[in-house]
């Protein structure tokens, strides 16, 4: 009876191992996946702030962190995403927050070339009311697709505003707050990346060794 439950016990702690075998790989298979789709999906989610920018490799492979406090919107912590052609920079991808959006922070992805134009602007996340600020969103109006090609003397310092304040920018009908955080956080990010245009692609990429 003794032999016939060690043997059980044997045969059971074998299917556990074997079991336990299998999830481990399955685990590791699948984490591969899943990192490799979530990369692919970032990578499709930055591209089109890069409209027109001819670059080599991932847009994801030059990461720098530029940390707070910086001049840049949010004064936060701030992700940036810089392209090559070559070795030779073109362009670069911010990842700021607008502080003062009507319901909350708005997250901005602004792309901003080598020469100081703008490359294309995104909305990453906010909080704005349905129906209005919302339409901030490309698949929404055409709001943000207003900003590419421009640069901090295209428009001049009054131009970068809505109409409503004399600019030359559009606005959202029904909604001048949130406009006007988008503006000013671009702005903002242009005179940045002017005055450190040659730092922000001389930095060490983030998690490089100082």
């Amino acid at each position: 009876m003794s032999r016939s439950v060690a043997s059980s016990g044997l045969t059971l702690a074998v299917i556990a191992g074997i079991c336990t075998a299998l999830v481990a790989v399955t685990y590791q298979g699948t984490r591969q996946r899943i990192a490799a789709n979530e990369q692919a999906w970032l990578e499709q989610s930055l591209q089109p702030a890069l409209a027109g920018v001819f670059f080599e490799g991932s847009v994801t492979e030059s990461k720098l962190i530029i940390p707070a406090p910086n001049e840049l919107p949010g004064r936060s912590d701030t992700l940036v995403y810089r392209v090559y052609a070559e070795d030779d920079p073109v362009a670069a991808l911010f990842a700021v927050t607008a502080p003062d959006g009507y319901a909350g922070p708005i997250g901005v992805l602004i792309g901003i070339a080598y020469d100081g134009t703008v490359t294309g602007v995104r909305i990453l996340e906010h909080r704005e009311t349905p129906g209005l600020g919302d339409r901030l969103v490309s698949s929404r109006s055409d709001f943000v697709f207003q900003f590419d090609g421009r640069s901090l003397g295209d428009p001049d310092e009054k131009g970068w505003a809505i109409q409503r304040d004399g600019g030359q920018f559009d606005q959202l009908t029904g909604a001048s707050v949130t406009p006007r955080a988008v503006i000013n956080a671009i702005r903002q990010t242009l005179i940045y990346f002017d005055a450190n245009r040659d730092d922000i692609f001389s930095a060490l990429t983030s998690g490089d060794e100082q």
